[in-house]
């Protein structure tokens, strides 16, 4: 079993809504930048809420010894729910990047997910995945639409970054 297995396992035997990773819902899209830049840009947390919609705020609340964001803690307002909670991230170079709820929300309960990197004839295909549990327990078919719905904007949002710069962003 793999550390994220046994994390969903005990999400799961917790009470939690989080369904095994292999129910997670993912998607890709194609950016016309190296991947550096895609990284560079998922990287960069204080932005977020220039180009990831529903994201308020993300500060970095911890560094790994090399650098990078460890954990970072996002304010989130995407309609209905509005909620704050904190990520564990861990990077692989800019390949991949991927992450584990540290610190629960008032409605975010579980997540995990990851931004796979790679390259694609002079761009970068981005790949993303996410599984989230709610506090509410929502049937497979409508979690799986709302969590398509994130990734679809989350890389609507990147790939307008990448390609435009910061000027593209949603505001």
């Amino acid at each position: 079993m793999t550390g994220e297995d046994t994390a969903c396992v005990a999400a799961l035997s917790a009470g939690g809504t989080l369904h095994l990773m292999t129910d997670r819902t993912s998607s890709s899209i194609k950016v016309a930048a190296d991947r550096a830049t895609v990284m560079g840009i998922i990287a960069d947390f204080g932005a977020y809420p220039d180009w990831a919609t529903g994201v308020r705020s993300a500060e970095v609340v911890e560094a790994h010894p090399g650098g990078g964001p460890r954990r970072v803690r996002f304010s989130l307002d995407a309609g209905v729910i509005r909620d704050s909670y904190v990520l564990a991230y861990e990077w692989d170079a800019d390949v991949a990047v991927r992450w584990q709820l540290a610190e629960a929300g008032s409605m975010v309960t579980e997540m995990s997910g990851a931004y796979l990197l790679a390259d694609e004839g002079g761009a970068t295909k981005v790949s993303y995945e996410l599984a989230v549990g709610t506090k509410v327990p929502l049937p497979g078919l409508i979690r799986r639409r709302a969590e398509k719905t994130i990734i679809d904007t989350a890389l609507r949002g990147l790939k307008s970054r990448a390609e435009h710069g910061p000027s593209a962003g949603r505001r």
